[in-house]
């Protein structure tokens, strides 16, 4: 008897080239096939990489989506159903419109994935596949996760495959994010053991933390960098500014191995102007300053489209950066993702401007804004982009402190792909 099989995919929906080689595996997947029982053959189908194995026999076919994968998932779905092939849909998009998912799927899983899927695939053999599987809001402050099978990233190449999370869940409730609805309202954190013994099967240097926000609660992160310290490993990672107000969790994050952590900082103006997750005591300048003379690498990150941003908002945002001094910048374009408050609000005020979810990706504006035209807000983000990645500003900001070879070659890379925009106008300087 031959072993039942399991296609895990990722679709893609656009040719990256050359850039597909920094990119990151999906740890989404490899913890589904984490917890799938031993006697399935799990098989990786990363649409970044590789074709979809369409003429190979699987027995299931399991495929995440976030929002602008949604039709190219649904794509895939529907051309395995049509040859007799049940399919699974999972991720953050089928878990906001598990209705529409359901169109192209056989079931639908909605929330984390681990708790259920073994209960799906039970179903599954035993001719009982339900259409929609949902996986309990998370409470308390314990993460319990298995870790993910690396194995099955075997002959793709990566920017490395040493990919975690220590912590799940947040507090904060962003209008533009979807997080805490799904994965909790709290900070969950693994045990540090767990994370530490997790980390030292790694054997190469480069690892990535894939929290949300490692640093939510300071204090439960200090163990888990504590143990990192001496390990060797060099990592990146994302979270709020507000841990920098604490001087030993930044002397920690130095002492781990970190090289770069990004920050979102969202808006210079409104409600992220002071949010608790961008500071307390002391000006967001402040906390940058002190995360980058440790040598640590800060991206912030802003957002462009917000109600009260106008016209000016873009050359504002540019100089408050320049005074702040991170060690580079990231712009983005509000993007109301469903689920989210911000995607309620536009859907109430008839701001939508369509539902192709390809283009909801941070880079295309897919709403009318409120002072200003759509026009003007794409053509603001491209012109704030080109001006802070002129080599002069690259220049200014690597040699501002510790770690200038890193710094330049995190330049250098997000400068690849921004092109000059046809004007810029009102630029003071």
């Amino acid at each position: 008897m031959t072993s039942p099989r399991l296609l895990l995919v990722y679709p893609a929906t656009h040719q990256l080239g050359w850039v597909k080689r920094f990119q990151l595996p999906s740890l989404a997947l490899i913890q589904i096939a984490a917890v799938t029982p031993p006697e399935w053959e799990v098989v990786l189908a990363d649409e970044v990489h590789e074709d979809i194995p369409f003429d190979e026999r699987f027995d299931l076919v399991g495929i995440t989506a976030m929002t602008h994968q949604a039709k190219r998932a649904y794509e895939i779905a529907d051309r395995f159903r049509a040859i007799g092939v049940p399919v699974v849909l999972g991720g953050i998009h089928p878990s906001v419109l598990p209705e529409e998912a359901a169109e192209h799927a056989d079931a639908v899983v909605v929330g984390e994935g681990e708790p259920v899927w073994p209960g799906v695939l039970s179903d599954l053999q035993a001719g009982r596949l339900k259409p929609l599987y949902r996986a309990d809001i998370p409470t308390g402050d314990r993460l319990v996760i298995p870790r993910g099978r690396r194995d099955i990233f075997a002959g793709k190449s990566y920017l490395t495959t040493q990919t975690l999370q220590a912590s799940r869940g947040c507090p904060y409730n962003c209008s533009f994010c979807i997080t805490g609805q799904f994965f909790g309202r709290n900070f969950r954190y693994r045990d540090p053991d767990d994370v530490l013994a997790e980390l030292r099967t790694f054997t190469g240097r480069l690892t990535v933390l894939l929290d949300d926000n490692i640093l939510g609660d300071p204090e439960r992160a200090k163990p888990i960098l504590k143990g990192m310290a001496g390990m060797g490993l060099k990592w990146g990672g994302q979270a709020n500014l507000r841990f920098a107000e604490d001087p030993e969790a930044v002397k920690l994050l130095a002492d781990s191995g970190c090289i770069g952590i990004f920050v979102g900082l969202e808006s210079i103006s409104g409600d992220f102007a002071n949010h608790p997750k961008t500071g307390g005591r002391h000006s967001q300048a402040e906390l940058i300053k002190r995360i980058r003379d440790t040598g640590v690498v800060v991206e912030a990150s802003m957002i462009f489209g917000f109600d009260d941003h106008d016209e000016g908002v873009f050359e504002r945002t540019v100089r408050f950066l320049e005074d702040c001094k991170p060690s580079l910048p990231t712009f983005h374009i509000l993007t109301p993702y469903p689920g989210t408050a911000q995607f309620a609000q536009f859907e109430r005020e008839g701001r939508l401007l369509h539902r192709d979810w390809s283009r909801y990706d941070h880079s295309q504006v897919v709403f009318s804004p409120k002072l200003m035209t759509a026009e003007r807000l794409y053509q603001g983000w491209q012109e704030a982009r080109w001006e802070a990645y002129r080599w002069q500003k690259i220049g200014e900001r690597v040699m501002q402190g510790p770690g200038k070879v890193v710094n330049m070659l995190y330049n250098i890379l997000r400068r690849g792909g921004i092109d000059r925009p046809d004007s810029i106008t009102g630029w003071t300087r």
